[in-house]
């Protein structure tokens, strides 16, 4: 794998990565990750890269290393700083299942007076297109909007890495979410990439990422096919 020029260490992309393989069930709880010479191979760095990468995710308590037994996956969560809530997609991996993302395209694009886009950044904002397979299978799709201060981002991450991780990076902090949610029939687009029937009602999820200013940082709308599963919001006490 081919990881970006940008200017984060090579040690810190590969242990967003491994940490996002997961928080999506790529490496279960429970199971060893790739060994060492393995990763140096896929990622085509040094001993030291791996090692240091494989460090920290042991240290926030992801990973547990054992002589001759190979690293292990002792914890698919992550921290919320806001709450108690687990993020969607941990609550599926933690029944079994397994989250794949793909990124359709990423893109500066100039917004329509009226919109709500246009209402939150202006004229331009970059706009960001995934889809969340579930087993394989298309799930969610999403359209994020956001601030033009990450249109420089190396945005071929987002197959491997968080979108709100890649927020982080650009030393943007995200305080306070905000969603909204709706029964709504998707554009024919998102039908067909969904693969549902045209005017299947869907569960539609608007959400507002703000920052600690109060500055909204990121407007995305998804679409979810709840017949393959419902939307679970879990909190723990």
């Amino acid at each position: 794998m081919k990881l970006s020029r940008s200017s984060r260490p090579l040690y810190l992309q590969i242990k967003n990565i491994i940490k996002d393989r997961i928080l999506h069930g790529v490496y279960p709880l429970g199971m060893n990750i790739p060994s060492e010479p393995e990763l140096e191979t896929e990622f085509n760095v040094s001993k030291i890269t791996v090692r240091n990468a494989i460090k920290e995710l042991a240290q926030e308590g992801y990973l547990e290393k054992s002589s001759g037994k190979g690293t292990k996956v002792i914890r698919n969560t992550s921290a919320s700083k806001l709450s108690k809530w687990k993020r969607f997609t941990e609550v599926l991996v933690e029944e079994g299942h397994q989250i794949q993302k793909q990124l359709l395209q990423a893109k500066v694009v100039s917004n329509e007076e009226g919109t709500e886009p246009y209402r939150l950044f202006g004229e331009r904002c970059l706009l960001i297109e995934r889809i969340y397979r579930l087993n394989g299978k298309p799930y969610i799709h999403y359209i994020h909007y956001l601030t033009t201060l990450l249109e420089d981002a190396e945005l071929s991450d987002l197959n491997q890495e968080s979108l709100y991780g890649l927020i982080e990076d650009h030393d943007i902090s995200l305080e306070k979410y905000r969603d909204e949610f709706a029964v709504a029939v998707a554009p024919a687009h998102v039908e067909e990439i969904l693969g549902v029937p045209n005017g299947t009602a869907l569960l539609q999820r608007s959400r507002y990422s703000y920052d600690d200013r109060g500055v909204v940082i990121e407007y995305s709308k998804g679409y979810y096919n709840t017949q393959m599963g419902n939307y679970v919001i879990h909190y723990d006490a």
